[in-house]
């Protein structure tokens, strides 16, 4: 498969369309800096058996007032949209077709720093939620495994400017990760855009 096309992902009970060349990468540099310096990051704990353990990267929830957003046993309660991320915002809302109310900035500094296998099926993201995935600064590898399974069927490198659009019954069937890697890469920025629906 053509990594570099602008064109669906063919899995089973997946709509997926990644788009690697979204932004220009004068705008993408302009945006990872501006977001680097600006965001007011943080590195939560979270309790798992036990035992207290920092989110392995940074992070940073924004967003319309009502869309507060429990993920990990976390509660984010969003910071109001600066100028830049209501112009991203925007943007992406015109791609996608639907309104999107909140974003979560994650911030990977090195390699260490990483995202575990889950799926994003909030019950206060509705049925078939609508997540936009813009990545900034050093490429990552994005995998995806079936639910219930443990082997990788397909990666993508997340290259700088590239937008990753996940709709439909994605979530219901399908795993996603950054892993951790030991080879060196950049500072990776990565924004996911969704609608926040209020808990059923």
């Amino acid at each position: 498969m053509d990594l570099f096309a602008d064109t669906p992902i063919a899995l089973p009970d997946a709509e997926l369309q990644f788009l690697p060349h979204w932004l220009d990468a004068a705008t993408a540099q302009a945006w990872f800096r501006q977001l680097q310096a600006e965001t007011p990051w943080q590195q939560p704990e979270l309790f798992i058996h036990g035992r207290s353990i920092r989110v392995p990267r940074l992070l940073a929830w924004y967003g319309d007032a009502e869309a507060s957003y429990r993920y990990s046993g976390l509660e984010h309660r969003p910071l109001p949209w600066t100028p830049l991320l209501a112009e991203i915002r925007g943007r992406i809302e015109a791609l996608a077709g639907q309104r999107l109310n909140g974003v979560l900035l994650n911030y990977y500094r090195d390699g260490d720093d990483s995202m575990g296998w889950h799926s994003d099926d909030e019950a206060e993201l509705g049925a078939n939620p609508l997540i936009a995935s813009l990545n900034l600064g050093g490429t990552r590898r994005f995998d995806l495994r079936r639910k219930g399974g443990g082997r990788i069927v397909h990666s993508l490198e997340l290259v700088d400017g590239s937008l990753l659009v996940m709709r439909g019954a994605t979530q219901h069937h399908w795993q996603h990760q950054v892993a951790k890697t030991r080879k060196a890469v950049a500072p990776r920025i990565n924004l996911t855009f969704r609608l926040i629906r209020g808990r059923a």
